[in-house]
């Protein structure tokens, strides 16, 4: 298998993939359907991860797929799909769960990151992400969106954007990542996701002096990636302003999900 490397001689473009599938359906999508699992409601009359795992399957750019979730559960909506992926039970927060898929696939080459409630991927669109990022060499590639983007691929789409100096951008949710740095920084990758929503929590971690530049938009994406650099030890970081707005379209509420239902109704009409 070939992998996407920190030498930029050695970048190919064949990763192993992981998808983040353990979330229980306690949250907002309850009041669409009653899985006890969020990757498992239905949009357009499949579970959202069959999505995710036939878009990653067709695609090109991916070998190896790795489920990070409860097996028995999860199984049945996977269907023929069942024969072509591995699963690796929750044990613990979303980062020990992550590293216990990354430990099952015994690769030292970059891994893709997926979650399971982005169902308007496709092969074509994961393919497209992946040579997106192989045309720079890093440890940590991240997707960014614009807004103009975003909002002119997908209007009425309810996004959480940041206004930095170089535009307005939203975040993916698919991340290419290096296993070793996402092992040696462990403990500040946990950091950063507990804080992401508190303010006060993410100043803790990312520096008073950040948070300021951020909120009075003083900041580029270059700065920012310097930034994951420093917090993670990373050779390279980069935000990779992508042209698949799909990658941004997570279904976490109800009006997300009769949104994509639509859509992907009328794809599969």
């Amino acid at each position: 298998m070939t992998d996407i490397r920190s030498d930029p001689s050695e970048v190919t473009t064949v990763v192993d993939a992981v998808v983040l599938a353990g979330r229980a359906n306690d949250g907002k999508l309850a009041a669409v359907g009653p899985p006890a699992n969020e990757a498992l409601v239905e949009v357009a009359g499949k579970p959202m991860l069959w999505y995710v795992v036939e878009g990653l399957l067709g695609a090109r750019r991916v070998d190896r797929v790795v489920i990070s979730g409860p097996r028995a559960i999860l199984a049945p909506a996977l269907g023929a799909l069942i024969d072509r992926v591995d699963f690796v039970e929750p044990a613990g927060d979303i980062i020990d769960n992550l590293q216990a898929a990354i430990d099952r696939l015994g690769s030292p080459g970059m891994v893709l990151i997926a979650t399971s409630d982005i169902p308007l991927v496709t092969p074509a669109v994961l393919d497209g992400f992946i040579d997106e990022c192989s045309v720079r060499s890093a440890d940590l590639h991240y997707p960014v969106i614009s807004r103009e983007l975003a909002e002119g691929s997908y209007p009425g789409m309810r996004r959480t954007y940041g206004r930095l100096k170089d535009g307005t951008f939203t975040g993916g949710n698919l991340v290419l990542v290096s296993p070793q740095v996402l092992r040696a920084r462990a403990e500040v990758a946990r950091s950063l996701f507990a804080a992401r929503k508190n303010p006060l929590r993410l100043a803790a971690v990312l520096g008073p002096a950040f948070i300021l530049r951020l909120v009075f938009v003083r900041l580029t994406l270059p700065e920012l990636e310097a930034v994951a650099c420093r917090l993670l030890g990373l050779a390279g970081a980069h935000a990779v302003r992508t042209a698949f707005p799909e990658i941004g379209v997570d279904v976490d509420k109800p009006e997300d999900h009769a949104m994509v239902s639509r859509l992907l109704g009328t794809r599969s009409g």
